[in-house]
């Protein structure tokens, strides 16, 4: 009875931690969507020029029905361990109210329980994505907007079929094009001004010499 008491009591301890966390347990969640992405293993993308293809289905192994709460998938941009080292602000919190491991969106379509076939959606990589390693996860959601399963491109540990991405850096060839041009255009303008100057001057002179005389 002691023993019944106490295995209750660390249910409502857990579940109430949980509710004063405000968010759902990513070591909680089932891994039940098979996900692919286009990019291979170790290949450099550019943002604002490449895309990425992402495809996402239920994994056809398990159980009729474990989908039945499914609402909405939301597929991420998703840092790698190795781009997240010593940067806080993209730490993996088990806790996914406080995650920061996918902070960038790629889709959000709803969940059709009864279309069992895949679905795909392509995108190009926004300019405010930055240079790092990335794999691609995918969350279902209930309808009460809480993440109840997940999916991703990389194995558990966030080691394999990892890809980059290489973000603005803030300095671009054609700004630099841009600039020589401005500074030779200046340079330019300087000289005629100086040389319009100069005509000028010399036209004034030949007038007030032809008035003495």
């Amino acid at each position: 009875m002691a023993s019944h008491k106490v295995v209750v009591a660390s249910f409502l301890l857990c579940c109430l931690a949980q509710t004063c966390y405000g968010g759902v347990l990513f070591s909680s969640l089932e891994r039940t969507i098979d996900v692919t992405a286009s990019p291979n293993e170790g290949q450099v993308l550019s943002v604002g020029v490449n895309k990425i293809s992402v495809t996402w289905a239920l994994n056809k192994t398990l159980p009729s029905g474990i989908d039945s709460t499914y609402n909405t998938i939301k597929v991420k941009l998703c840092y790698a361990p190795v781009s997240q080292r010593d940067r806080p602000w993209r730490k993996t919190e088990d806790n996914l109210s406080r995650d920061k491991t996918c902070q960038h969106n790629i889709a959000s379509k709803p969940y059709d329980a009864s279309n069992k076939t895949s679905q795909s959606f392509e995108w190009i990589i926004g300019l405010d994505v930055p240079t790092a390693t990335y794999f691609v996860r995918a969350y279902a959601f209930d309808q009460n907007d809480m993440e109840v399963a997940y999916g991703q491109t990389t194995n558990e540990k966030k080691s394999t079929d990892l890809f980059e991405i290489n973000g603005v850096t803030g300095k671009h060839t054609s700004l630099d094009i841009s600039s020589v041009c401005f500074s030779a255009f200046s340079v330019v303008s300087l000289f005629v001004f100086f040389y319009i100057e100069k005509r000028k001057g010399k036209a004034a002179s030949s007038v007030e010499q032809k008035v003495i005389t």
